[in-house]
């Protein structure tokens, strides 16, 4: 289902655009492993494309570490944000933390051996350490056996974080440690006070629940949330793009829909 005629009046009428961006599941596909790190051309190109436009800033907020989303999109001029936005890397190069790291890494010590004591000699699990949080990934693991693991797992980090300024991450076959604020919700709302643009319309792309909060915040901002999926789901998106395809293609034009804002206001 394209997005309705009225989302694209809107862009049409706004004369800059701050466009914030997932990366797997929206602008590529999902790696075997999230260390698989293979920068996809398509995708540089078309946000090389996009970044050189006057009217638009653009930022990728992304779950992975900040040194991946780097790898996978060496692109200048963009605000990279890893660990759902806990490190920044901004346009002018500078990188950014959000937490003291050393107040954070002792409490994922207690858990990692605890992860890896319960994965271990099973067949499809992963543990994945991004440094400021810890993800256990069983995408290839048998189905119930993947529910008995992720639950102890839950259950042992649970214990580790209690009272402390940490949350769980759920998903499918997927559980997640992190602090607090590793929130693609408060990520866009730090974002958008620290780096504000007068008259710029916000604009969010994304596939998943841990875009959910990014796309209340925009929304809150009087800006537009996309979803990208195949089928329709309860969301808090304003329309759906049907596939990373769809969502490629519907990017590529935003920089002739913003220039024709900007020409109307000109020719006033």
């Amino acid at each position: 289902m394209p997005c309705p005629e009225s989302i694209t009046k809107r862009l049409t009428e706004s004369p800059r655009l701050w466009l914030f961006l997932d990366y797997d599941g929206t602008l590529a596909e999902f790696a075997p492993t999230p260390d698989h790190v293979q920068p996809d051309q398509r995708v540089v190109d078309l946000l090389s494309g996009l970044v050189k436009s006057p009217y638009m800033r653009l930022s990728v907020i992304s779950g992975r570490r900040l040194s991946q989303v780097k790898e996978l999109i060496p692109v200048p001029g963009m605000l990279l944000a890893g660990t759902y936005g806990i490190e920044l890397f901004t346009p002018e190069g500078k990188y950014l933390e959000r937490l003291d790291y050393q107040t954070i890494r002792p409490i994922l010590e207690m858990i990692k051996p605890v992860w890896q004591g319960l994965i271990a000699d099973r067949q499809g699990f992963y543990l994945e350490d991004k440094g400021w949080s810890l993800a256990l990934h069983a995408r290839f693991a048998d189905e119930s056996e993947s529910d008995q693991v992720l639950e102890a797992a839950k259950l042992a980090a649970a214990r580790a974080i209690e009272k402390k300024d940490f949350r769980l991450l759920g998903g499918h076959k997927f559980l997640e440690v992190g602090p607090k604020i590793a929130d693609k919700g408060q990520t866009v709302k730090y974002i958008l006070d620290r780096y504000a643009w007068q008259e710029a319309l916000p604009l969010y792309l994304g596939d998943d629940d841990k875009d959910e909060s990014a796309f209340s915040v925009i929304k809150q901002h009087g800006g537009i949330a996309i979803l990208v999926a195949a089928q329709p789901r309860e969301s808090q998106a304003d329309c759906r793009l049907e596939s990373i395809q769809s969502a490629r293609a519907w990017l590529e034009k935003l920089p002739h829909l913003i220039k024709a804002a900007n020409a109307v206001v000109g020719s006033d």
